[in-house]
This record gives C-alpha cells, sequence and structure tokens, in this order.
C-alpha cells in the first residue's frame, strides 16, 4: 500500500497499522503534542487540522489523511518561530493550568480565527460555548480561555527584586503552547515494551486457578505476571509521608479479588494490540464470594468481610468492614439540646465522583546507569504528586536500596489528589525488573474510572441546636464514609472531614461519630478538599435550615457563631497542637457575600414564571496536612550569572513553579527570567513529600524562600570578603554586586568562589516541615433562576471570597479559585460515578459520566481578601484545595430559597429539581 502525508510541512510515507488512529499515527513519529484524553473524541485534546479542518485525530482514521496536509499544534508557529496569534493570546492571558488541554482549543481556536471573515465563518467565536462544545478543560473554569480568545492580556514582567504579588507567567508557557512541554509519555524509549491488565468481573472472589498458556502463544507477547509473580508485602496504594496513616491491605497481583476492575495479571508485550490479545487469552478459573456494596450493611454483623487480616494491617475493626472510625464528645450533648429552643435534624448524602485529569495514570520504567558507583539503576517517569513516596514505596516493595530508584515526574497533566496513590508503578516495576527491559503502562480513560479513585461517597447526619437568639448549644454529626475495596486515604479523609468543617462553628457541646468502611466498590482515594466538602455541604444546609427556623438571615446566623481570630479551634476529635489562626479573613469573606446580595440586581432579566433564590456558605481549611510535611530546596548561582531552583514538588497547573520563581526573585533582587528550576524528581533534593495538601506554595515555596534568603547572605558575605569592602555596603543587584561604588558581576563572584575552592558558598539550602499550620476561610455566594416547568437551573451570577493571604501570583491564583468553582459545580449539578447492584462502574466514559463544558461555567467573580499570614512564606496561605469546598452547600441554599426545597443529596440534577417541585405543587413534602 503506498501511502503519503504531510505533517507540518514534512512528508512522511509510513502506512499506518489496520485500524490506526491518526492520533497514534501522530504521536509514533513524535508530534507529541497531540494528547491522549478520552480517545472516544469527548474532550478535544487530540484536536489537529486536516487540511485545515480541526478534527478529532482520536476518531480520525490515519488512513484517511492519506494525500492530505495534517497540522498540529506544534506547526502553528512560523517556520522562524513566530508564534500563531492564537499561542501569543494563550500565553498573555495565561489561558491555562496544567496545559494537557491547551493544544486542543489553540487548533479550534486558531482554525476558527482562519474562518474570520470567510464564506465558512457560521460566528462561532462570538458564541464560545458552541465554539469549544468539543473541548474540555478539568483545570481553569473556561474564563481564562475565554480571555485567551478575547486577547486579554493577564501576564506581567515585573522589575528585578518586585515579582512577589504580581503576575509574571508560568515558566512553562511558551512550551504548553507550542506543544512541547514533556508530560509522562512525552519520551521515546528504545526497546520499549507495553503492558495491559485483565480485571475482574466479579465484586469478590478468589483466584482458584490461572492459566497463561494461550497468552504466551501470543505473537509479540513477552511474560504475564499473576499472583504467583507478585511480592507477599502488604501496603497501601495512598502515598502520605507516615505510611501507617493508610490500612496496609493491597498487594501488586492479590490472589482475591475485592471489587469489579481490581487488576488480575499483567501482560507485557511489543505493542499493546498484542498485550491486549494476550489478556483476552488468559484463562482465570474464580471461587465467587458474597458482597456487600451499602457501608451500612458492610458493618452490620454476618456482612461479607473483605480483609480478614490482623491488627498488624492498621485496620481497625476488619471483622466489621471498619477500616477507621472516630468518636468524641466535647460537653453533654443532652444539656445542649435541651438548653436549644430551635433543634434540627437532616441526613445528607454525596456521591463518588472521578478527578478527571485529562492526562491518565501510567508511567514508563527503563534502566540507567547509577550516578554513583557501579551498574544500572531502575527510573520510573510517573505521573504522580509525590515522586519521592512512590520511591520510598518501591524501594520497600522489591527490596531496593534507594540509589537503585530514580523517580521523575515530568509536567503532570492535572491531579486533584488522584495522583496521591501509587497505582501503576508498582506492577510496571515488578514487569521490568523481571524482564529488565523498558516498560510502559498507560491507563484508557475507562480503567481511569473503574480501576483508579474517586471522591469518598459520604452519608452524614446533622443534629444542631440553637437559642432564639441564634446561639448554638449543640453540633453532632455522624459521618459513614464508604472507601471502597481499599482503605487508601480512607481513615485520614474520615478524620479530615470532621477537622476544621467542626472547629469554624462554635458550640459548647459538640460529638463526632464517624466511620470509614470497605465496600465491593472502586476504592476511593484522595480528592480535593479531602473530605471537607462533602461534610460543609451537610453542615452549611443545616446552618441555613436553622436560620430558617429561627427567623433569622443567614449570614447573621454565620457571624455570630464563627470561629474568631482569638479563638482555639476545638473539636471532638482533639486539638491539633500546631494549628492556629495566623490571619483572619472570614469577616471580610462574609462582608464580600453580603455585599454582593446588596448591590445584585442580576433577577430583573429573569424570564416569566421562573423561580429565582440566593444562597451563601463559608468553609475554613488547614494550609497543609497534619504529621509533617516536608520539603527541601536549594537554590545556586549558576556559572552564567543566573540562579536555578532545584525542588522536589511537582507542577500540575497548581502555579507553584512560578510562585517559587517569584520568591527567589524577590530574595534575591533579580528577574524571573534569570531563574530556571529543576523539580519533581528524586535526584534533585534529599526530600520533598509531595504536591497535594495544598502544599506547594506554604511549604515547599517556605524551604526555596529559606534557600534563596540564605543565598543572598552567603552571597552578600563572598562580595565583600572578595572585594574588601564592608558587607552593609555591597548590595545585591539584579545581574551584580554594587560594593560601594564597586561592581562586580554574579559571573565574576561565581568564578572567584571556585578559583579560591569555595564552591558551597554559590548555593544554600532550605528545609520545612510543614508545622507550624495556619488557616485560610473561604465564602461562595450565587443567585440563580430556576424553570419550575422543567427544571432547567441557571447561575445567574456567582461571587467568591478567598482569604489567600498574601496573593503570590493574582491571576494563577484566581484561575485556582475559578477552577475550584468550576470543578465543584460539576459535582454539584450532574457528575457522578454511578456504580450497579455488584459495585460495578456504569460510567466508564466522558460522555456517559458528564463533566462541565465551557457552556455549563458562570464567569465567578473572585475577591481576595487583605490579610498577611504569620506563618506562610510572606504571608501567603494555600488556595488549590479551598475553593471547592462551600461552593455545593451555597448552591443548595439558593436553590432552596427559590424552590422552598432542601435538596439532600448530590447531585442536584435537572430532572431531580423538576420531580421535587412538581411533587411540592401537587402537595408532598417540601424538605
Amino acid at each position: 500500500m503506498s501511502y503519503e502525508i504531510e505533517i507540518n510541512e514534512q512528508r512522511f510515507e509510513d502506512a499506518p497499522r489496520a485500524g490506526q488512529c491518526l492520533r497514534t499515527y501522530l504521536r509514533e513519529r513524535g508530534w507529541f503534542g497531540v494528547k491522549k484524553g478520552c480517545d472516544q473524541g469527548d474532550c478535544g485534546a487530540c484536536t489537529v487540522h486536516v487540511d485545515g479542518q480541526p478534527v478529532h485525530s482520536c476518531l480520525y482514521p490515519a488512513v484517511r489523511a492519506e494525500g492530505r496536509s495534517v497540522t498540529t499544534v506544534e506547526g502553528l508557529a512560523s517556520p522562524c518561530g513566530e508564534l500563531h496569534p492564537a499561542q501569543k493570546q494563550f500565553l498573555e492571558a495565561q489561558g491555562f493550568q496544567c496545559g494537557f488541554c491547551t493544544a486542543g482549543f489553540l487548533m479550534t481556536t486558531s482554525a476558527l480565527q482562519a474562518e474570520r471573515g470567510t464564506a465558512h465563518d457560521d460566528g462561532k467565536l462570538d458564541d464560545l460555548p458552541r465554539a469549544f462544545k468539543g473541548n474540555i478543560c478539568r483545570c481553569t473554569g473556561y474564563r481564562a480561555i475565554e480571555d485567551a480568545v478575547r486577547g486579554v492580556r493577564h501576564i506581567e514582567e515585573p522589575e528585578a527584586g518586585q515579582a512577589v504579588g504580581r503576575s509574571p507567567g508560568a515558566p512553562a508557557g511558551p512550551q504548553v503552547v507550542t506543544g512541547t512541554a514533556r508530560y509522562t509519555f512525552d519520551v521515546e524509549v528504545p526497546g520499549m515494551l507495553h503492558m495491559k491488565l485483565l480485571r475482574s468481573p466479579h465484586p469478590h472472589a478468589r483466584i482458584v486457578d490461572i492459566d497463561i498458556r494461550e497468552a504466551l502463544q501470543v505473537p509479540g507477547v513477552h511474560a504475564v505476571f499473576t499472583h504467583h509473580d507478585a511480592p507477599d508485602h502488604l501496603y497501601s496504594s495512598a502515598r502520605h509521608e507516615h505510611p501507617t496513616e493508610d490500612p496496609m491491605d493491597t498487594r501488586v497481583l492479590d490472589d482475591v479479588v475485592r471489587f469489579v476492575g481490581q487488576r488480575v495479571a499483567a501482560v507485557v508485550a511489543d505493542s499493546e494490540q498484542a498485550a491486549e490479545e494476550g489478556c483476552r487469552r488468559v484463562a482465570v478459573t474464580y471461587e465467587e464470594l458474597p458482597y456487600v456494596v451499602d457501608p451500612e450493611e458492610a458493618m452490620r454483623p454476618g456482612a461479607p468481610v473483605l480483609h480478614p487480616k490482623g491488627p498488624e494491617s492498621g485496620i481497625f475493626r476488619a471483622e466489621n468492614n471498619v477500616c477507621g472510625e472516630v468518636h468524641g464528645t466535647i460537653g453533654d450533648m443532652e444539656q445542649g439540646y435541651a438548653e436549644a429552643d430551635v433543634v434540627h435534624e437532616e441526613t445528607f448524602q454525596t456521591q463518588r465522583v472521578q478527578h478527571a485529569s485529562l492526562e491518565t495514570h501510567g508511567c514508563v520504567a527503563y534502566f540507567e546507569p547509577k550516578e554513583e558507583g557501579e551498574g544500572e539503576r531502575i527510573t520510573v517517569r510517573t505521573s504522580s504528586q509525590a515522586p519521592f513516596l512512590t520511591r520510598r514505596a518501591l524501594c520497600a516493595l522489591f527490596d531496593l536500596n534507594e540509589d537503585e530508584v530514580r523517580v521523575v515526574a515530568g509536567r503532570v497533566g492535572g491531579g486533584f489528589g488522584g495522583k496521591q496513590e501509587m497505582l501503576t508503578e508498582d506492577i510496571v516495576v515488578l514487569a521490568a525488573l523481571k524482564l529488565r527491559r523498558p516498560v510502559k503502562l498507560e491507563f484508557t480513560r475507562a480503567e481511569q474510572f473503574y480501576g483508579a479513585t474517586t471522591r469518598h461517597p459520604f452519608k452524614i447526619t446533622v443534629k444542631i441546636g440553637a437559642k432564639k437568639d441564634g446561639t448554638l448549644t449543640a453540633l453532632r454529626i455522624r459521618i459513614v464514609s464508604n472507601t471502597g475495596a481499599y482503605g487508601n486515604h480512607g481513615p485520614a479523609v474520615m478524620f479530615h472531614s470532621a477537622g476544621e468543617s467542626f472547629a469554624v462553628y462554635k458550640a459548647p457541646n459538640k460529638e463526632v461519630e464517624a466511620y470509614s468502611v470497605y465496600t465491593n466498590t472502586v476504592p476511593a482515594g484522595a480528592f480535593r478538599g479531602y473530605g471537607l466538602g462533602q461534610v460543609l455541604f451537610a453542615l452549611e444546609s443545616v446552618m441555613d435550615e436553622l436560620a430558617l427556623r429561627l427567623g433569622m438571615d443567614p449570614l447573621a446566623l454565620r457571624e455570630k457563631n464563627v470561629i474568631g481570630p482569638g479563638d482555639h479551634m476545638v473539636t471532638p476529635i482533639g486539638h491539633e497542637e500546631d494549628l492556629f489562626i495566623a490571619s483572619y479573613g472570614m469577616k471580610q469573606c462574609v462582608d464580600v457575600v453580603r455585599r454582593a446580595e446588596a448591590e445584585d440586581r442580576s433577577h430583573e432579566d429573569v424570564p416569566e414564571g421562573w423561580l429565582t433564590g440566593t444562597g451563601s456558605a463559608v468553609a475554613m481549611i488547614a494550609t497543609g496536612p497534619p504529621g509533617g510535611h516536608f520539603a527541601d530546596a536549594r537554590v545556586s548561582l549558576l556559572r552564567d550569572g543566573t540562579y536555578d531552583i532545584a525542588v522536589g514538588t511537582a507542577e500540575f497547573g497548581n502555579g507553584t513553579t512560578t510562585v517559587h520563581k517569584q520568591i527567589t526573585a524577590g530574595a534575591l533582587n533579580t528577574t524571573v527570567d534569570r531563574i530556571t528550576v529543576r523539580q519533581s524528581d528524586t535526584d534533585v533534593v534529599r526530600h520533598d513529600t509531595g504536591a497535594f495538601g495544598s502544599a506547594g506554595t506554604v511549604v515547599a515555596g517556605k524551604a526555596v524562600l529559606l534557600a534563596a534568603t540564605s543565598l543572598a547572605e552567603r552571597l552578600k558575605t563572598f562580595a565583600a570578603r572578595h572585594t574588601g569592602v564592608a558587607r552593609h555596603l555591597c548590595r545585591l543587584e539584579a545581574e551584580a554586586f554594587d560594593c560601594a561604588g564597586r561592581v562586580v558581576t554574579l559571573k565574576e563572584l561565581y568564578e572567584a568562589a571556585h578559583e579560591r575552592g569555595e564552591p558551597e558558598e554559590m548555593a544554600a539550602d532550605g528545609h520545612w516541615g510543614g508545622s507550624p499550620r495556619s488557616v485560610a476561610f473561604n465564602a461562595q455566594w450565587f443567585r440563580l433562576a430556576v424553570d419550575p416547568d422543567t427544571g432547567e437551573m441557571r447561575i445567574l451570577r456567582s461571587v467568591h471570597a478567598a482569604d489567600a493571604g498574601k496573593v503570590m501570583n493574582p491571576v494563577q491564583c484566581r484561575g485556582q479559585v475559578e477552577g475550584g468553582v468550576a470543578q465543584a459545580l460539576g459535582a454539584t449539578l450532574f457528575e457522578t460515578v454511578r456504580v450497579d447492584e455488584r459495585g460495578e462502574v456504569t460510567t466508564a466514559a466522558f460522555r456517559r459520566y458528564r463533566l462541565p463544558q465551557y457552556a455549563d461555567v458562570p464567569r465567578t467573580e473572585v475577591h481576595f481578601m487583605e490579610t498577611s499570614d504569620a506563618i506562610g512564606p510572606l504571608g501567603a496561605k494555600s488556595m488549590s484545595e479551598s475553593p471547592f469546598n462551600p461552593v455545593a452547600p451555597a448552591f443548595a441554599n439558593a436553590l432552596r430559597n427559590a424552590t422552598g426545597i432542601r435538596f439532600t443529596e448530590l447531585p442536584v440534577t435537572r430532572d431531580v429539581v423538576w420531580r421535587a417541585i412538581h411533587q411540592k405543587l401537587q402537595g408532598g413534602n417540601d424538605n
């Protein structure tokens, strides 16, 4: 078969394989800007131009491109390197976060720009919801993308030493918009083998026999791994600084499967196709076991026991499927309710939510020479938020020394907590060590739904009492968290959910009863908010119900009872000794909401007959996880007079790389363009706990600040010695020291240090242990309209108040808030991972799961409070997770205000709303 195709003005004559899509054809030829996000034409990350027309290359057969001209994002710029106008716009607007979807948006935008003013122009650039109906972004909330298309410039170029508080662009921005940023699989590894996983069709079963002989006969198959090949060690897939936070209940491959989708065997072959065929040829004989999918049933006597393990596993009550539990009381609950004039009790339910990061889980393992000494080490390139903790776990599993394992994360295509796990690295390293060959495993989108993790579904019962004046007298919360088949993050999420959510309101009598329960369903894990969002949905809804029964303004009720700047944060699970209110922005947050409600006129254009309402909610979150979160950093002066930051934390759109450069630029009185960053690589620094728990700025950033400040002092001392000028007369400038009029360039200083045999004076280290910690505050307000005839809901206005302390980079921080609100709206309105009566996931595709698209997300007004934190670096606080938490209750409260109906389960879909309104009109219960 003759075949010819032009790709970015280069001619190729390699014929595609039978049935090959254009996406894989392009990537196999090195055009890594074409991304895999869904393989079903849902997300648009793979968009390219074929003869100038945008197409989803995952659906476009490569054979159809024969004789055509294909342009990828790498081909948008001119041959001389000048960026396409769309690329410039996305760069100047900071129209991305993780950047994994950016190529798709760029290709769509550039095609529409080319049509502008032609006979083919159908006005899509003026109708972005229609233009981007085939593109999904999980990070930004779409406002930054809209600004990019409209040509709004946000990024700044601050002067030397003035970067903190300004908005320089992301360091990887030029690579993101040109498709040259390298994510996990954007590498070519010679001799690489491909892995596919055989997964369980049963919710609970014992493997009686497994026959791999037919699979090994498939041409190209090199090996099949089963539980017979796996180490006996028990571990948790969760990554925490202290492994004892999670029960040790997992094996690399187990002879008992506990949910539909659990891995049973791994087939390694020359191609994915051969590996898939090998999986089909593996014959497994199962003994099916009883299963349970409801956590309340799972705790009852006689329920099937998922993990009959001893106390060494760390499971609280294995015989009752209780992974973890906590009980605590402050004061006298009976007396508290007796003193109340109003007592209200309600039960709420939250659902499973998928992280839906566009880059799926996966890794590549290969061998390279050791840095020191003889022999090889295994290098794991992975999409992880915690490379150092992953190395630690791999070493423990396979009895390896740390110098035998390197773990590195490229640019990570979204995380949201889902990549605070070890879900692929263990099985890939097992295969690579056995075969001594490079091995790759990349999850499909379907595997992300049934083979990764979800947000924990919660059942929360709140009973609250108050006096007539609104003073709370008693607060009791019962929590049942469904951790799924394994306990990764189960106890920790449960404990965290009962922490700041309880402490945010003062009451003399408080009680908590919480359980993390095993069921035969897909495991839950870390997710943005880490349990707080689920409990706050219930608590903030109940606060509005209490206000209604007291005849009080809901905001006034909150103001009367909310924790104050001098108060201790007391919960029934105990006082966290290292947690302080080191800055207080809650009052400002409430003031923003009050002003928004007073000034709002958005309801004036609502169609006749629609119902309108407003609602708000507040939240508090610790600026880092408890128990220690460690970061090491090194800042060095380089030979050319620029600086280098070495830090362990990963970049996945959280903006920490930019902030670390800003911090360093401020400490060293230079500009951000004179600083490079090496990161997320176990070779770079001694240790870093990971990019989770909102620690990128307040922990890793603190370590960077300490290192940069220390280096500035060292350089000043050395410059004084080198020039013979008094130290206090030496002033560090962007590229040199001015020592009483004598200018010594940083290049000269570097050379002098090396000539004197004192190179160590050109670098400094910083370390931060994540303690003490502060708290951040958020408030969300909505006005919405509801059509009672159809259940349609429209958000008329969205306002978010964020207490981030000193805002290091306003554009990036605003993007975190907007993205958090958008993700939370998805979880509020339609996102849900559905499972059937056997616990099997039935929504294993974006089109069945329903992610927020451009048309679904309102433009949120973001307000930053004027606070400066006494603990965070330069006064900063975290703001990655917290914007998510108040969104669902604020929306539910607005819906209650509009319809008179309290919705107690998420998601609040249009059909649910219509049915409730219809029942109310028919005389049913409105609560």
